[in-house]
């Protein structure tokens, strides 16, 4: 499996097939990085916001916590355990790394999709966020759901039943070419489905300003997804499933 987090949208290739218009395979190791022009070290991208431009919905203390130590701390172990791949002499130490690529790998992909996944919202008068403008995307949900504050009802509920930590998704499947409602645990990628909309349910995510209410979060956070980006998701998903 490989994610490219580079572009404005996110590509994920599997053995699932091609879901979306294929890029350039994101590097896997530092070799790879060095062999193939690329920088040694993987970054976390810049936040295409200000640390308070979500709020009232999300704090400016978690934002900024989320992405300077949370996913920060993911692409530092992600840097290091791909140096240790790049110096294996053996299966047997390929496969001991695998379960940390796998982890702080699929944290720096999500993360990278959540800032995008987000906007200033349109009902505090800074941005579009929370706003869906009639076209493909809300057809397809009125379609699949019946309408939009059902899908936002089922998606709640799906994802706050999720035991632990993990990720809810809005995905787009190539092969049933509908979008459905899935979840992840953990950091793992989501590797079945196009990822459309992704809400991060870890409690750094949410915790300082919800405590332990998962409800309100996944209430408020609607005021703050992105649908233009979703829309534009869903759109090369559809292209890359024809």
């Amino acid at each position: 499996m490989w994610c490219d987090i580079r572009s404005n949208r996110h590509h994920c290739a599997t053995n699932y097939g091609e879901f979306t218009t294929p890029l350039k395979p994101f590097p896997t190791t530092s070799k790879e990085k060095l062999e193939n022009g690329h920088p040694s070290a993987t970054h976390s991208p810049p936040l295409p916001y200000a640390y308070d431009a979500l709020e009232p919905y999300i704090s400016k203390e978690i934002m900024e916590l989320h992405h300077t130590k949370h996913h920060q701390t993911y692409v530092n172990a992600l840097n290091a355990v791909e140096a240790a791949y790049a110096k294996t002499q053996t299966p047997k130490e390929r496969i001991a790394l695998q379960a940390a690529l796998k982890f702080n790998g699929g944290g720096h992909i999500n993360h990278s999709l959540f800032w995008k996944n987000l906007a200033p919202a349109a009902a505090a008068n800074k941005g579009n966020g929370g706003v869906l403008r009639d076209g493909p995307l809300k057809a397809a949900l009125e379609k699949t759901f019946g309408s939009v504050d059902n899908f936002k009802k089922q998606f709640n509920t799906v994802t706050a039943g999720i035991q632990g930590s993990g990720w809810g998704w809005l995905g787009y499947n190539p092969n049933s070419k509908t979008l459905e409602i899935t979840t992840t645990a953990n950091q793992d990628p989501l590797l079945t489905h196009v990822p459309i909309i992704g809400v991060d349910i870890w409690e750094h995510a949410f915790y300082l300003q919800y405590k332990n209410v998962k409800a309100d979060y996944l209430s408020a956070i609607w005021n703050v997804v992105n649908f233009d980006e979703a829309e534009a998701r869903y759109n090369d998903a559809v292209k890359g499933a024809k």
